[in-house]
């Protein structure tokens, strides 16, 4: 959802702002299609390359771990078992657990990254999948309001980008909204004003520097 409204919100703001300069069917067209590719890889690459650094971070942290339980079980154990008791739980019952954890290395690996680093070990994320999963939103949200650049010029075709850009803006908002628990109108509202905001400043700047 998030890369169909990064998608949308640009190539509708840009098409707007190039119609507003007056620039013709070809030249909105071809700088639609521009920003659709470059914002696509843009989007693409800035998620893998922060998907990465990220999955190579908590790599290092489990091997920090990993190391510690192998060097130091016995200090990892009372540590373990100090954190149990913070939560609640009987000292002796505490200490119980601990043990029985660090009897498997991959139990205390599994147990010590959730308990005290907060993360899953076996879900650290996929660079690749969130690189496709955002080219493949930007690119559809970006598709959206070009679509009628692609048959159409002037202002029947800036007319369909807007209805387009309203429909799908409202569209996003509303499934957001299954996401945040607050009411689909509000999401949906907020989703179209921020859309609205952002192509009519780009409108009215094509508009007043026009295209010489």
């Amino acid at each position: 959802m998030f890369g169909i409204s990064d998608g949308l919100v640009t190539n509708v703001s840009l098409i707007l702002g190039m119609a507003g300069a007056h620039s013709t069917q070809g030249v909105v067209r071809l700088a639609g299609l521009a920003v659709l590719v470059g914002g696509s890889f843009s989007m693409a690459a800035g998620e893998y390359v922060s998907m990465r650094a990220q999955k190579e971070l908590l790599e290092r942290e489990l091997a920090v771990e990993r190391h510690a339980i192998h060097q130091w079980p016995e200090g990892e154990r009372e540590e373990l078992a100090r954190l149990y008791e913070g939560r609640g739980m009987d000292p002796e019952l505490a200490e119980q657990a601990a043990g029985a954890v660090m009897r498997d290395p991959d139990v205390a690996l599994e147990t010590h990254a959730r308990e005290e680093l907060g993360i899953d070990p076996s879900s650290l994320g996929s660079p690749v999948q969130a690189a496709v999963a955002s080219f493949v939103t930007f690119a559809v949200g970006a598709l959206l309001p070009l679509v009628p650049w692609l048959f159409a010029g002037g202002g029947n075709a800036m007319v369909a980008s807007v209805v387009i850009g309203v429909v799908a803006a409202l569209g996003v908002g509303a499934a957001l909204s299954a996401f945040t628990g607050r009411t689909w109108w509000w999401s949906a509202g907020r989703q179209l004003v921020i859309a609205t905001i952002a192509a009519g400043v780009t409108f009215g700047i094509g508009r007043a520097l026009g295209t010489t």
